[in-house]
């Protein structure tokens, strides 16, 4: 078993289910102290046989898969949450009857029908982000006595926080759950409700997120619907996608108010830069966003982020061939995943992919068919965790033919209770452990026969691991989670 004392997840969702059912009570969206209650971010609701069977049928999870006590049980000392209102085109969509609307979303999302109802009817993203984070802050720092011992949260500003409160814990002989804010979605900017957009709102609510006491390290620019920021890439399957229409600026480039928004995100004159995450925005979107980086050496430092992304095994967008088809044939070529040249610019720039743990993204239909199956749990850890080990293996290739370190810019970024069909077997974060486990067994097959051509790429499986499961995002966060107001 790899001997990995604690885990980083860069993208989860904790609190899209408690500040959904928060809307049931008054006054609305506040999170409850007590961690039984449905409210709190700690509330445990581990995943039943009749919720896994109904994931298995349906690709729905109501169950909570990162609430705090999932995330102490799974070991992850730091999380990169993920602030996100839901957009109204979820709720808002082509199922009739209303009630049958209200009831199909609620069954979708895991939220409750007045969250539902207030989603339907919004009027301000902006409000809606803004009380998110309130809920995030509401109990920060309070201690809760679970079976281990003493946990808290605690949200952060930069890695100093992060050392002091470390050494603080060693002494008190209290364990923090330590929360970096993101964002995903730039329709939070109050964007994508209607036409025309105030553009002096948009900026002036951009400047209210540059200077909160905890500023998000990175945003998502683009999300599953038009924004009027960029274009996103499709993203939908299954049964939200027979209901919810994706059409409007999809695999459309940046808006005129989109790349003012993006060099404002970018510009770290005053030392607030957010770093744009490029997950979801379209392929134009995402070469306009590079051409900027290349063009203008002030963003020379700027690393390249995808807190919760894929490989889909092919070249280049405008040469969708496969390279390298041990591997590649297997994965899903689908534009919301990346290509084989963005992964070389992404490392080539020092930055970092976090690998989503939904099997709907990691591979094709094709390869997931060939699963074998299995009752042991077990056995189907093994057999889904090879999932995962395609995207590692197809990351190697790539990177080893470029003579690129090959093991250093990648780190798990889950997706949890963002509306994914997880890997069976790893149902919450309370499996990344087991995960762990048997993403090694893989490892050690695939290190013992490859040859590689880059010689420091030869690792063992522990640390290759230990790199993917804690300490690639330790050092980028070390490098980039800077002190606010510090201009480097």
């Amino acid at each position: 078993m790899p001997n990995i004392e604690n885990f980083i997840d860069l993208h989860c969702h904790p609190a899209l289910k408690p500040f959904g059912k928060s809307f049931k009570y008054n006054p609305v969206g506040r999170q409850r102290e007590d961690a039984k209650h449905i409210t709190s971010l700690w509330y445990y609701d581990p995943p039943s046989l009749a919720d896994k069977l109904l994931n298995y049928a349906t690709k729905l999870t109501k169950f909570r898969q990162s609430n705090f006590t999932s995330l102490a049980k799974g070991k992850v000392s730091i999380t990169c949450i993920s602030l996100y209102p839901l957009e109204k085109w979820f709720v808002r969509n082509k199922m009739k009857p209303e009630l049958l609307l209200d009831i199909g979303a609620n069954f979708a999302l895991g939220v409750s029908d007045k969250r539902i109802d207030f989603i339907q009817g919004i009027k301000d993203y902006f409000e809606d982000l803004e009380r998110e984070y309130k809920f995030y802050r509401e109990i920060d720092g309070k201690l809760i006595k679970l079976k281990k011992g003493q946990y808290r949260y605690k949200l952060v500003r930069h890695m100093g926080d992060i050392e002091t409160y470390e050494s603080m814990d060693e002494v008190q002989g209290v364990k923090t759950i330590f929360v970096i804010l993101t964002i995903e979605g730039l329709h939070v900017l109050n964007t994508g409700l209607r036409e025309p957009h105030d553009p002096v709102e948009v900026m002036q609510n951009l400047e209210k997120i540059r200077n909160w006491e905890y500023r998000p390290f990175f945003i998502t620019i683009a999300h599953h619907f038009w924004n009027h920021i960029c274009g996103h890439a499709a993203s939908l399957s299954g049964l939200i996608l027979k209901f919810a229409d994706q059409s409007e600026g999809i695999n459309t480039g940046f808006t005129p108010l989109g790349l003012d928004v993006l060099r404002r995100l970018l510009d770290n004159s005053d030392g607030k830069r957010i770093i744009p995450d490029i997950k979801h925005m379209s392929p134009q979107a995402r070469e306009e966003y590079y051409a900027l980086l290349d063009a203008e050496p002030v963003y020379a430092d700027v690393p390249i982020i995808i807190s919760h992304g894929a490989c889909n095994g092919l070249r280049a967008h405008t040469n969708r061939v496969v390279v390298h088809p041990e591997t590649g044939e297997k994965l899903n070529p689908v534009d919301i995943n990346f290509f084989d040249e963005e992964l070389i610019r992404l490392v080539r720039r020092g930055g970092m992919l976090g690998l989503q743990l939904d099997e709907r993204r990691i591979v094709n239909e094709k390869t997931k068919k060939k699963v074998k199956k299995s009752i042991w749990r077990k056995k189907i850890r093994k057999y889904r965790s090879k999932l995962l080990w395609y995207q590692l293996e197809h990351v190697c290739r790539v990177l080893d033919n470029e003579q690129l370190p090959a093991w250093d810019h990648i780190g798990i970024g889950s997706d949890f209770d963002g509306i994914i069909d997880s890997l069976n077997g790893f149902w919450t974060a309370e499996e990344l452990p087991a995960l762990a486990v048997h993403l090694k067994e893989h490892a050690d097959k695939f290190l013992a026969s490859y040859s590689f051509k880059k010689d420091s790429n030869r690792i063992d499986s522990e640390q290759l691991i230990t790199k993917l499961m804690y300490s690639n995002a330790r050092g980028f966060l070390e490098q980039h989670f800077k002190n606010q107001g510090a201009v480097v």
